[in-house]
């Protein structure tokens, strides 16, 4: 998985910013690369634990690619407390579909895929592009 400098920042801020609750938005980009960052609303009952992208924001973005825009590679929240691994509610919570997720958490972003059992860690490299 490869990464822009600027998403990457804006990871660890979003999660920052949002603390004590967890922050939660959309990865864009094109064949594996993240070009791009957009926070969503947390529209989970609970956001200090979970999260819950707005629905309207994943819409969005959709109907942005579908036009020509970045696709939608995955997703991304925080955890405010605990590590940047998936977390039991994620486990369960997870589709089989193949996206990334990122989670923020410590000052540290880790990438996943969801897929069959659960989450792989992807390796990833952050470049200034």
């Amino acid at each position: 998985m490869e990464v822009t400098r600027g998403a990457f920042e804006r990871l660890l801020a979003e999660a920052k910013a949002a603390a004590p609750n967890e922050a939660c938005g959309l990865l864009l980009g094109h064949r594996g690369h993240i070009e791009a960052v957009v926070l969503a609303q947390n529209v989970h009952p609970d956001p200090a634990t979970h999260f819950e992208i707005d629905p309207q924001a994943l819409i969005d973005a959709h109907r942005a690619a579908r036009s020509g825009g970045p696709e939608v590679i995955g997703y991304y929240h925080s955890h405010p407390t605990g590590g940047a691994e998936p977390s039991p509610a994620d486990i369960a919570g997870a589709e089989n579909d193949g996206k990334v997720w990122a989670i923020v958490a410590n000052g540290t972003v880790r990438f996943w895929r969801a897929g069959d059992g659960g989450f792989d860690e992807l390796p990833t490299g952050v470049h200034n592009r």
